[in-house]
């Protein structure tokens, strides 16, 4: 009951601010009882001007809720950058409204960066930088950012999250589960999109976002990945500097990438960026399986040699292997024309239930692909392909799969920044050749002979173990433990000297599956 009370009360207040910006729609769709408390919020608790309801009249839906969830503070400013990549649950058009979220707040003084800083990192400003700018370059929801210098004379970024942070996020999240509980206890339709792992979710990327050692990772990571390629950079960590509220990294001199005419006049092709932010995205993808999932203008630079520069690594993304390897599949299907592929990857994948018809399936990505992919092809958007086929998934009863979202969420930033270097080149077809390789390297029979080789050399490393583990059974079983006849023993193990000569035959089908990879290489 106290939590209850609790959570109704910051409910109300929330209600409040929803009602004054006429955006209480989700509340009252989650919850049918809603709409008739929510009529006094809106009637009679906050009368509006006529020159409010008249501006507020010519806003969409999400323009609205935008404006709501950014004067609600932090929280509910990164609750709705979580759900614009949640189209399938919103709606595209309420989703890329929420993607305009802006994360400029007013900053914090600099007086409690300069306390947190010396907390945090057990010394004094004066010991740790030569020279600390009071004024921060960017304020966001969790943090906020001042150039320094240190003693040796570097450039750095310091950021510092904002005080107290974390215990608000805290009682918001607790109101979000609550809120999300009920949603999935009395509104069955609204199970199949995961409401509560979806505030999980939200709660573990914020978790780690509120631990700047881990954002300091998150970078190391990437730069890690990109270490022979000087197209795409990652500024260097002072791990020295570095605690969990405090971040600092090597300062970005850069022009940002949306700022087409100054990249013009410095002398940079916008081409060949969008070339190198194409494969950037690509590596980050299906190379290594962790991407930066918040690659907006702000984020990413242009140096002085024309290379990428990226920065702010709070939202990270992984993809693991048999993701991928789907994703390739179904890219490969579709720009194939190939749907019956299409739809069987998805059914071998899992994301489409068993009972569900393969026809139709095919039948729904054939008109969901046709009018995208029959565009010219710079106006081709695999995002919006991808999340045209999310708003499919209720027919077919098809299960939120987050790490999808926030990748579509992520192509649909990539290809805005590529289209507004060059809106006649679509960035897709740059990194084809890439595409092909991989799909060649990872989807054809090489892949396949090599996929097999390495179960059969794995079956082999564990044969030893699987063994001595037979052995050991053996002889608990035939000593004082529970007792069998040596015929049953020997039914259940083997015969050991039937088992050496089938071991020995395991070096030539390897030598066999390896003749056949060389036979069919090109």
């Amino acid at each position: 009951m106290i939590r209850a009370g609790r959570n109704l009360h910051r409910l109300v207040s929330i209600a409040r601010v929803l009602a004054r910006h006429d955006a209480l729609f989700l509340i009252e769709e989650a919850f049918p009882l809603a709409r008739l408390l929510s009529w006094p919020l809106k009637v009679r608790l906050i009368p509006r001007s006529r020159r409010r309801r008249k501006a507020e009249a010519g806003l969409r839906p999400g323009q609205r809720l935008t404006a709501a969830l950014t004067e609600l503070g932090p929280s509910f400013i990164k609750l709705g950058q979580a759900l614009s990549t949640r189209a399938d649950l919103l709606g595209e058009q309420m989703a890329a409204d929420l993607s305009g979220l802006q994360d400029q707040l007013p900053p914090f003084p600099a007086a409690d960066a300069r306390r947190i800083i010396e907390e945090e990192l057990g010394a004094p400003i004066s010991s740790l930088y030569s020279s600390f700018d009071d004024v921060p370059v960017a304020a966001a929801s969790i943090a906020q950012v001042h150039f320094a210098v240190t003693l040796d004379g570097r450039e750095v970024a310091v950021k510092v999250l904002r005080p107290g942070v974390d215990a608000k996020f805290r009682r918001d999240i607790e109101l979000l589960t609550w809120l999300a509980e009920g949603a999935e206890r009395t509104v069955p339709r609204l199970r199949r999109l995961k409401p509560l792992e979806t505030v999980k979710t939200f709660e573990d990327s914020i978790a780690l976002e509120m631990d700047l050692r881990f954002e300091a990772a998150a970078a190391a990571e990437l730069a890690e990945n990109f270490q022979d390629d000087d197209s795409f950079r990652v500024p260097q960590v002072d791990w020295l500097r570095t605690a969990r509220r405090v971040m600092t990294l090597e300062r970005v001199h850069g022009i940002p990438v949306d700022e087409r005419d100054l990249l013009l006049r410095a002398g940079h092709d916008p081409i060949e960026i969008l070339g190198k932010a194409a494969r950037a995205f690509f590596h980050q993808v299906f190379r290594d399986g962790f991407f930066h999932a918040d690659m907006h203008p702000g984020n990413l630079f242009v140096d002085a040699d024309g290379n990428l520069v990226a920065v702010d690594f709070g939202i990270m993304g992984r993809v693991d292997k048999p993701t991928r390897r789907f994703l390739g599949e179904m890219l490969l299907g579709f720009l194939s024309g190939d749907y019956r592929k299409v739809a069987e990857v998805h059914f071998a994948a899992g994301y489409v239930p068993a009972d569900q018809s393969i026809d139709a399936f095919t039948q729904a990505c054939r008109s969901i692909a046709e009018p995208i992919l029959g565009r010219p092809m710079q106006e081709i958007s695999i995002a919006r392909l991808l999340g045209q086929l999310f708003q499919i998934t209720e027919t077919f009863e098809m299960e939120t799969q987050p790490q999808l979202l926030l990748l579509q969420k992520s192509m649909l930033v990539a290809e805005g920044v590529g289209r507004n270097l060059d809106a006649n080149v679509n960035m897709w077809l740059l990194a084809q050749p890439l595409i092909e390789d991989w799909m060649r390297a990872h989807l054809g029979p090489e892949a396949r002979v090599r996929e097999a080789v390495g179960t059969v050399l794995s079956s082999i490393e564990r044969l030893p173990r699987l063994l001595q583990e037979a052995e050991r059974t053996q002889a608990m079983m035939s000593g004082q433990g529970l007792r069998l006849h040596p015929d049953t023993v020997r039914a259940i193990f083997g015969d050991q000297r039937r088992r050496r000569p089938l071991a020995a035959l395991l070096p030539w089908v390897i030598a066999a599956a390896l003749a056949v990879a060389l036979v069919m290489k090109p």
